[in-house]
This record gives structure tokens, sequence and C-alpha cells, in this order.
């Protein structure tokens, strides 16, 4: 009888490297490190642990939500009495840098995306918002008394623009990771998501106003609404005519790859930019950036270098076999940027989710009552976005209400600001985080077999 070989335990040893990296900013403090030292400890940790948590892939989720929990459990370790990472939750340069990630996720995003087929479910995209708005901040202003009986008016009005937040970045991440950016609905939650963070920004805005002054001016409100909508559309129409002119230019200096990454990078940061000095969210700048440019602004450029060697070798060929490789190297050729930007984006996207996971305290759940609020919340936050599904038109609605759901980062930046301005006190905002936690952890986990379903349904 053949002996039998060992038995695997990969998640034993994954426990135990799990445990010797989480020691990475213990060792750099007994060492004396700071500044630096112990932040390149903490990238390393972070991005140890967004990799590690890939294995969630193996149950059939979206790595997006392997990364969520490894930040929860990184975040959370001083309940077990290591606390190396305390400082890391609320340091600026891992901030910074999980921000600068969310921007390239939307850069990329944006690359993939079609204005022509943004434009083709425009209407819709913006009916979605609408009612993606509407139904969450209604709900939330009208239940809030009966869930909240202390808190004011205004820390009603808070509670309902604190669920009218979509975070695009968990959605967009769970369609990319299925390979369904293409779809109807895809394009349809990524415009509605554009539209929604606009909206969303007009209502704290309002808010923020009604709070601070009693009151708020429709000539503000009126200007807000103006500076979105002129950014969008400028972004758009403007970029698209003078995005070639600025390439060429550059191409003059050098066709390297090299610039023409430089070239598109820079794009999509003065974009950002110009979108937070508006006061619009700087990833509305960075999506526009990428529906702006594509390949044919960079036709100046060199090609990939392994596409002449392929066309080289192809001399001679059956031309079946030249018109097929033709066709691959063609579609390769129309995502070298995309290419271009993936080393960067698989640096600093996971630290982005893997940050947001970081910032969820678990301690909330030890108050039952406040544990109870926020599951009526979280009920009253996907029914807000599952209505907006409604104005799908022939898309599957369940799929655009269920990518409409999660808050993420933006749910707690609404949150934050209520916090600051006095009207959400420290229960109502465990109950906004714990919102916040189980819409960002639950809907990559329901939206991916919805897609595949969706998949296997066309396919």
């Amino acid at each position: 009888m053949l002996a039998q070989p060992p038995r695997r335990r990969p998640f034993r040893k994954l426990a135990l490297l799990l445990g010797l990296i989480t020691l990475l900013p213990h060792t750099a403090l007994a060492a004396g490190g700071s500044g630096t030292a112990l932040h390149l400890a903490w990238i390393a940790l972070l991005l140890m642990s967004a990799k590690l948590s890939s294995l969630v892939e193996r149950f059939g989720q979206p790595a997006v939500v392997g990364e969520l929990l490894a930040g929860i459990l990184l975040g959370n370790l001083a309940l077990v009495g290591i606390t190396g990472l305390e400082a890391a939750r609320h340091d600026e340069v891992l901030r910074f840098l999980a921000e600068f990630g969310v921007i390239i996720l939307l850069f990329q995003i944006g690359l993939e995306s079609e204005v022509q087929a943004m434009r083709k479910v425009g209407w819709r995209a913006f009916l979605v918002a609408c009612i993606g708005v509407a139904a969450p901040f209604a709900l939330g202003v009208l239940l809030g008394p009966y869930l909240f009986p202390d808190m004011s008016f205004n820390g009603h009005l808070f509670l309902g623009a604190t669920l009218t937040a979509t975070s695009v970045g968990v959605t967009a991440r769970v369609f990319k990771d299925m390979n369904a950016l293409k779809s109807a609905e895809a394009q349809i939650v990524l415009g509605a998501a554009v539209i929604d963070d606009v909206i969303g920004l007009i209502i704290l805005a309002v808010v923020s106003g009604i709070v601070t002054t009693g009151s708020v001016s429709l000539t503000a409100v009126g200007w807000i609404i103006l500076k979105a909508v002129l950014f969008l559309a400028g972004a758009v129409i403007i970029g698209q005519r003078f995005a070639p002119l600025v390439s060429r230019g550059f191409a003059r200096i050098h066709t390297g790859v090299g610039m023409k990454f430089a070239v598109a990078i820079s794009t999509c940061l003065l974009l950002a930019w110009v979108a937070g000095e508006m006061g619009l969210a700087p990833i509305v700048g960075a999506f526009a950036a990428g529906l702006v440019l594509d390949e044919v602004i960079f036709k100046d450029y060199e090609q990939m270098a392994v596409i002449p060697d392929v066309r080289a070798a192809l001399d001679g060929a059956p031309a079946e076999t030249h018109r097929r490789v033709s066709q691959v190297l063609e579609k390769h050729a129309d995502h070298h940027l995309e290419a271009l930007t993936m080393p960067v984006a698989n640096l600093f996207v996971p630290l982005f989710f893997v940050y947001t996971g970081m910032q969820v305290d678990l301690t909330t759940l030890a108050d039952w009552h406040t544990v109870l609020v926020a599951l009526a919340v979280t009920a009253i936050a996907f029914a807000g976005k599952l209505v907006s599904g409604l104005a799908a038109g022939q898309a599957n609605r369940w799929l655009v209400g269920w990518g409409m759901a999660p808050r993420g980062e933006v749910g707690l930046i609404f949150a934050v600001v209520g916090s600051q301005l006095g009207v959400v006190t420290k229960e109502e905002f465990s109950v906004v985080v714990i919102m916040v936690m189980l819409t960002t952890l639950l809907t990559p986990m329901i939206l991916s077999p919805l897609i595949r379903h969706q998949q296997r349904r066309e396919g």
C-alpha cells in the first residue's frame, strides 16, 4: 500500500505567516524606527495582508472582500493586545497613499469605460442616481425619529444625507474582477455613481449649511450644481479636444513608453486636483480623465515592444493564423494604457481597501442596542438603493440596485462631517460605521453571484 502524502495545512501556514508580518511594526518600534522606516513597515504589512487575503477568491468572493476583512483584522489587533498598528489607523501618509489608490482605481475604470456606451445609458443612469439619492434620504429623515428619538432634526437630516452616499470604488472593483465592466449594468452603475456623488455632495453642503447657519441660500446650491456640471462637461468635451494636442507636443520630445505613462498619469492627477479645487471629490476627476484618454490620443507613441516582434514572426504564416493573431495584438494594443497603469494599481489600490477596513472599530459591536439599531439602518440603506434599480430599464434591475448599495469611505466622510458639527453623537456614529461596514462587505458577496448568473444567461 502506497504511503499517503502528507496533508497540507495551508491555513495553519497562513496564520503563522500573518502572525510574523504583524510583528513588523513592533520590530520597527523596538529598533527605534520612526518616520520613513516605520511607514515602510506599515506599507509592507498592508500589502502582504492584502495579497494573503486573496484566499477568499477560492470561495468565489472577489478580492476586495478579503482586502476589507484584512483591514478590519489589522485595525482591531489592539483588542488582543497588539498595539503596533494603532497609530497607522490615523496616519496621514497611509491616508494619502490610500486616497491615491482609489484615484488610480477610478482612472482605470474610466479607461475601460467608453463615453459612447455611457451616453447610451445616460438617462437611465441619471434616473437611477436620482432615485438612489432621494429614496434613502427620505427614509433616513422619516424613520430617524423612531430609530434615534433623542436625536435632533438636524441629526436626522445628516442620517439621511449619510444614507445617500455610494462608494463607486467597491462596486467598480467587483465589476472589474468579474470582467463585467462592459456590461450595460456596469455602465449604468458607474454613470449613476458619479452623478450620485455629485448630488450627495450637494445634499451634504445644503445640510451642513442648515446646521451651521440655520438656513442655506438658493444661490449657494445653484453654484454647487453649476460647478459640478461645468467640470464634468468641460472635462469630457474640452478634454477630448485638447488631450491630443498635449499628447503630440510631448511626443515630439520623446515617444517612449515612459513619456506615454507620465502624460496619462499627470492628466489623471491634474483633473483630480481640479475636481478637488472645485469642491468635488477628486475621484470624479480621475474617472473623467480615464474617459478622456484613449489609445488614439497616443498614436504618435511607440507601440508595445512585443507587437512588432510578433508581426515579424507572422511572415509566411497561414492567412487564418495571421488574422487571429492580429486580432489579439490589436486588442492588447488598444489596452496598452490599462497595462501601463496596472503595476501602479497593484501597489496602491489594495492599500485603499485595507486602509478603509482598518477604520472599522469592532468595539462598537459590544452594545446590543447599537447593533440592533445599526441593523435597522442597514436594512433602510439597502432598501433605498435597491429601489433605484427600478429605473434601469431593460438592464438587470437587481444588479443595478445592488451595485449602488455599498457606502464605503463616502458614508464615513458624511458621518465625520456630522460628528464635527456636533449633530451626530458617538453612538450614532457607531451605527453609521456598522452600516457602512455591512453594506461594504455584504454587497460584493451578493453582487458576485448575481454577475455570474447574468454572464451564464448571456453566454
